[in-house]
């Protein structure tokens, strides 16, 4: 067989694993009813909405010039996609060890396929949270849509970077579990979920300018709100951390499989 013929015979395989295994986690979680593939969807609009709404209520409707609408938008989605891809690998192995009895499932095929679902998952939410309140009227469309898809791109890889570590982490540790929710929590007020760097006095501006989600969520913003806000981000940077994290993550996931023990 040419070498180009193995080459695609084994993406083929690997994909129609892929996709099994999306099928697969959607019918456990949600269920096989028709709804069920619907909650894939409304468990993070949910959750933005409420918080929205209970936002709303409390506080005025301008933060520094900018609609708190979509303030909470351009906050709370990316930190959910954030949220749902590094949960998601908690024990994700040890929960699913059953498949590897299948000759063409990998511990790759699994780390992607969650990965996959969850990503798109959350941004099939984020459009659909946003043309309602586009047509609505409580939200202005988004000023630079490049730059706004290549924030929410740079959130995913870097959540997926996270992600992969995490995952190596729980598998081959079990205190590693202890840490990722507290580290969650000591992120958040750091992440840039709340606030844009140019509302930070100068000296917190140089200390959370190293916090590699606080980029993404500058790209996301400025695509959002264009020339009507100040943001500061580095690509290159940011592209660094995604890049270093997602390498050794899946390089390791690519080589623990006899640590996995099968049950």
């Amino acid at each position: 067989m040419k070498p180009q013929a193995s080459l695609w015979r084994s993406l083929s395989i690997q994909m129609r694993s892929i996709h099994a295994l999306i099928v697969r986690d959607v019918m456990m979680r949600y269920g096989r009813e028709h709804l069920g593939f619907v909650w894939v969807v409304l468990e993070p609009m949910l959750l933005t909405s409420g918080v929205l709404i209970v936002w709303s209520l409390i506080r005025p409707s301008h933060e520094h010039g900018i609609r708190l609408v979509g303030l909470v938008i351009t906050g709370y989605m990316p930190l959910t996609l954030w949220r749902h891809e590094t949960n998601a690998a908690l024990l994700l192995f040890r929960r699913s060890t059953s498949m590897l009895y299948h000759r063409h499932l990998t511990l790759l095929d699994i780390f992607l396929s969650r990965m996959l679902l969850e990503f798109a998952g959350t941004t099939a939410a984020l459009l659909f949270v946003y043309f309602v309140l586009v047509v609505s009227g409580f939200l202005d469309p988004v000023q630079d849509i490049s730059l706004a898809i290549a924030g929410w791109l740079m959130m995913g890889w870097l959540a997926f970077g996270v992600a992969a570590i995490t995952v190596v982490l729980t598998e081959l540790y079990e205190i590693a579990e202890r840490f990722v929710q507290p580290f969650q929590y000591l992120q958040l007020p750091i992440s840039g979920t709340f606030f844009l760097v140019d509302w930070l006095p100068y000296d917190a501006q140089q200390v959370i300018w190293y916090n590699p989600s606080v980029h993404c969520y500058e790209m996301f913003r400025g695509g959002f709100f264009g020339s009507s806000i100040v943001t500061y981000y580095s690509v290159p940077y940011v592209s660094a951390w995604a890049f270093g994290l997602s390498s050794v993550g899946l390089w390791i996931i690519a080589h623990m499989r006899g640590r996995v023990r099968i049950v």
